[in-house]
Order: structure tokens, then sequence, then C-alpha cells
């Protein structure tokens, strides 16, 4: 398993994906780690796809990694006397805690905190945004609204609220059931649907009690304000493109995902661009051209990795949407101009020798012919440092702690190999050369650039860097 791109991918598993077969193959065409999606599919399901990966992983002697993606609140709309209603643009529609069928008058909005939230003026988002209403007055137990653009509206429909923050907290029970049963599995990250503000960070922090790393999903317009704090308190962010398109205008999202991708490289955290990044090869074995170029953008702003829902979930061709996704990588970062442009969003070192060290490294790849960067950690910390610097080499991770490793398979540029714990600077260069030259990135003659630190066992202690020539 030779490395041949920097940037990761991450598949979801579904009912396309039959076997530990299908696992294989997908990580040879270049899948790092895998979501289960607990929004759908039941916990023996999930479970039993977690065994295929994990066998995999044996079988292939390679860390990949497993993220558990949480459903979060979904809000909707009761149900229609008549299964569905016609709305017309300018008439009046009240929606209530009513739990009787509705009409094209009314309809139950069992969410209390929707009502409470809500002001004259404000949006409501139905159907994906394919109807909204203007609030025109608020009451103890309903809201009155106008319809700005109508059309069908059907029994069940979601409901997005773009400008108000919910009191409602991102974990349901069914998302506490879930992240008890993914974290007894043992799950490498949990992505935070539902993210509104720092404090549901904290909310999911105590649950998760350092089991898993944590993601936040950025779909929400207040989870963009707060961005920064969001970001510093997570492991991890996703840019949801999906609900995000929803509750933002769609022409905000590019300047969005650009922003987000922008903080998350300065504070070091590993940023995923997710949702229909090659939606039409669900049913067509190509992809269209606005699709690729959508994903060669992801690449170029310096993303550490780009995610595939239904097309691996439920597509017909997943084996091929993942190649795809490959080659368009490897496209990218084999262009003249790939490693100039990251160099212009390099972000700012902090002063610690964590941050000296990866600043170097970057600059001995550039000037001189680097084959690979290995760093020994334990943590993972000294080699995220490294990622953010986007050096031109492959950095290589060893590592004592598989745990580690699989939660290394997000970040840009990093590969890990499991070794066992070293103890001398001697014994890390020789491992190094030894590693290097075994998963095929470097060749006698090639230099080899190591970090590590001493003394050796503690996190954030990287102050060592040597030069040697295999």
């Amino acid at each position: 398993m030779t490395p041949n791109k920097k940037v990761k991918i991450l598949a979801t598993l579904g009912p396309a994906i039959r076997g530990q077969d299908d696992i294989r193959q997908l990580v040879e065409a270049g899948v790092n780690l895998f979501r289960l999606n607990f929004s759908h599919g039941e916990h023996a399901d999930h479970a039993e796809r977690y065994r295929w990966v994990r066998e995999v992983e044996r079988e292939l002697d390679y860390p990949i990694g497993i993220l558990m993606d949480l459903q979060g609140p979904k809000l909707r709309v009761g149900r229609f006397a008549a299964g569905k209603v016609q709305l017309a643009k300018g008439q009046a529609f009240r929606l209530d805690l009513d739990p009787t069928p509705g009409d094209a008058r009314r309809v139950n909005l069992p969410h209390p905190e929707i009502i409470a939230a809500l002001q004259p003026g404000m949006s409501l988002l139905l159907d994906d945004g394919r109807l909204r209403l203007e609030v025109t007055a608020r009451h103890a137990e309903a809201i009155d609204t106008q319809v700005i653009a109508g059309g069908e509206l059907s029994d069940r429909k979601g409901v997005n609220v773009p400008e108000a923050v919910l009191q409602l907290s991102p974990l349901t029970d069914k998302d506490r059931r879930d992240l008890a049963f993914g974290l007894e599995l043992g799950v490498d990250w949990v992505a935070l649907s539902f993210v509104q503000r720092p404090e549901d960070i904290h909310e999911a922090r105590e649950l998760i009690g350092g089991r898993a790393a944590l993601m936040a999903k950025i779909e929400k317009p207040s989870a963009v304000q707060h961005l920064e704090e969001i970001a510093r308190l997570s492991d991890a962010i996703m840019v949801a493109r999906g609900d995000l398109g929803v509750e933002v205008p769609a022409e905000n999202v590019p300047r969005i995902q650009k922003e987000i991708i922008a903080t998350c490289r300065r504070l070091g955290r590993p940023v995923v661009v997710a949702t229909q990044m090659l939606e039409s090869m669900r049913f067509s074995p190509a992809p269209t051209r606005a699709e690729v170029t959508d994903v060669a953008t992801a690449v170029s702003e310096g993303t550490d990795a780009v995610m595939l829902s239904a097309e691996t979930a439920s597509g017909d061709y997943p084996l091929e949407a993942v190649q795809m996704m490959s080659k368009i990588i490897r496209q990218v970062e084999n262009e003249p101009d790939f490693q100039a442009q990251l160099d212009v969003g390099r972000p700012q070192a902090e002063p610690t020798a964590s941050d000296a060290i990866s600043c170097a490294i970057r600059r001995v790849s550039a000037i001189l012919p680097v084959a690979a960067l290995v760093n020994y950690t334990e943590s993972g910390t000294s080699s995220l440092r490294a990622s953010r610097e986007r050096p031109r080499a492959t950095i290589l991770s060893l590592t004592p702690n598989l745990e580690t490793a699989r939660r290394l398979t997000v970040a840009w540029g990093i590969y890990s190999v499991v070794k066992q714990r070293l103890q001398q600077v001697e014994e890390v260069t020789r491992t190094a050369l030894d590693v290097a030259q075994g998963q095929g990135l470097a060749k006698p003659g090639d230099t080899v650039v190591i970090t590590a630190g001493v003394p050796f066992g503690q996190p954030g202690t990287t102050n060592t860097l040597r030069i040697e020539t295999l």
C-alpha cells in the first residue's frame, strides 16, 4: 500500500458494499477511512460493516479509520389529512402544537423549541428549502406565516430554521444510544450533527470521554458564526454542504467552504469536504464536469479529505466513484502550481519547538529532494503539525499506537505505520529508514528527514530533526 496521494478519501458504507472483498477493493482504490451513517441502518448492519473493515485492515496490515456519523435532531412537520397539500405564494399558513392532521391552512409542528425561537420576519424552510415561509406572528403554541415560495407539502417533510438558534441539544436519545454502541464497537471518529454553538461540543466531549476523536459538522449558519471556537474545541471539522446549502444562500457555500478550510488549516485541524461531490456517479459510471471541478477545487483549497456519501453507500458504481476521486486528487496534486498554492496559504507558526521543527521540515523538503518525512509520534500531535505545513514529501508517521494511526487517516499527507515503542534516537533513525524503504517511499541514495521528541513517550515534545541518506 504505497501512498500515492496527499488528500484522503472518506467513503460511506451502505447496502452497495456487500462484504470484505468490496472493502478491500475500495481501500486499494484509495479509501483511507470509512463512514458509518447512523441516520440509516440497524446496529447489526453497522457492526457487520465495522468487522469487514477491521478484517481488511488486518489482512493488508494498513491502518483504516472508521467514523460514525450521528443523525442529530430531525425537525419535521406533522401529517396531513389528505397526505399532502398545495401551498400558494402569498397565502397564510399556521404551524402549531395541535397533533390533529393538517390541511391547506395549518399543520402540526411538534417542536415547541422552534416556536419559542422564531420572531416575526424570520424565515422557515420546508422540504429541503423547496418551500419558504415568513413568520408574521408568534403565539404561545403556534406561529403564523405567509408563504413566500409555495409548492406541494406532504407528510413529515423536514423543517429548517436558518435565522434562529434553537434551545436544542445536538444529541437526541437515539444519538446517545447510537454513540454508546459505536464507542463499544471501537470507532475512531464521531461526527456530530446539528452543531449550533461551542457548548454543543462540550456536551459531546463529556459523553465520548476520550474514547474517540470528535468531528464537528458545520451545517448551520450559527456554527459558521462560531467557527473559530468550534474548530478549536473539536479534533476535526466537516463541511456538511447538504444542510448548509439549504440554510444559507447557495451562492455563499463556496465562500464558506473556503473560509472553513483556511480556518482549519491555521488551527491545525483536519477538515473534510462532504456532500454531492460525485453525486451523478450513483447511477452513472462517469461524473459530470462540474463534479470533477468541485472535487478539484476542494483539493486546491487545501482540504485534508473529501467524502463520498450515496455514491459508495447505495450507488451503482461505488468502486468507480473512488477510482475517479483518486484520479482527480492525483491530477491536481501533480499540477506544477499546486504546491505554490498551498505555500501561499501557509499559516503562521506558533512559538513552540514542535512548530519550529514542522516549519523546518517544510523548508528542508523544498530545498532538498526529500523522499519522505518520517515522524515518530505517540499521540499524533506532531504529525498533525507537520501536515498543517503541507510539505512536498509524504509524511510517514511511526507510532506504537494503532488508535493514533487510525485517527490520522483523515489528515493530509500522513500515512502511518504501527511499530513497537522506541526508546533511543538511533533506534528511531534505523527504524525510519527501514520503514521508508519498505513502504516504497525511499530507495538507496534518497534523502529522508526524521523527527522525534526527546524524552520519548511525552506528547508535544518534538524537538529533534535529522537528515539521513538511505
